[in-house]
């Protein structure tokens, strides 16, 4: 009987035993289940705010500005900076004023390149990055590259495109008269490097 009994109970035990692991189971799925949902519930609430902020964006009350970079400044700028030309800072200048005045933007680095190792060797204070009306000892000089940069592209347009004078070898005969073609091929080589870098 002692051993019935002791079965019976040993039974009620573990009933009992698998019970409790099966409700202590159950709480903790229920558990996992109602986190699962504060979390669905916290993602759609946060996509919600969302939603509501591009619609906001599409009514207009979020506004920004966007500035597009120039391909052309930004290699000019690239490689004005592995050659430490002063010229880097105005990357963005030289193009402005080569599509103001309708030419290539190359040109003016590239003259300069020519003339002056892309300003890296002018007359002192000049800011003569050209060579533009230096003859003998008379210098051209101005206060700022931003100065320079104006007047000579201004002067290129008027002095040379509007004449006729596109080719290398035709602004060589006005720029520089006493050059043996070496100015104009000069010119075509840094042309063309920049073209490539």
């Amino acid at each position: 009987m002692n051993i019935c009994r002791l079965g019976t109970l040993t039974v009620l035990f573990c009933v009992f035993f698998v019970a409790n692991v099966f409700l202590i189971v159950t709480f903790n799925h229920t558990l996992q289940v109602q986190k699962a949902q504060q979390r669905i519930l916290a993602e759609i609430a946060t996509i919600d705010n969302i939603q509501a902020d591009e619609t906001l964006v599409k009514l207009g009350s979020f506004e920004a500005d966007v500035k597009l970079i120039d391909g052309r400044a930004a290699k000019l700028r690239r490689y004005l900076r592995s050659i430490n030309s002063p010229l880097f800072d105005y990357a963005d200048l030289l193009v402005e004023e080569a599509d103001k005045y309708g030419y290539d933007y190359r040109l003016l680095v590239a003259i300069a390149l020519q003339e002056s190792t892309a300003c890296r060797f002018i007359p002192e204070n000049s800011y003569n990055c050209w060579g533009w009306g230096i003859y003998g000892d008379m210098v051209t000089r101005f206060s700022t590259y931003d100065e320079a940069i104006r007047t000579v592209s201004d002067g290129i347009k008027q002095n040379y495109l509007d004449k006729g004078l596109i080719t290398t070898e035709q602004i060589m005969k006005k720029y520089t008269p006493g050059s043996n073609g070496s100015w104009a091929w000069a010119v075509r080589f840094f042309f063309q490097r920049l073209e490539s870098y």
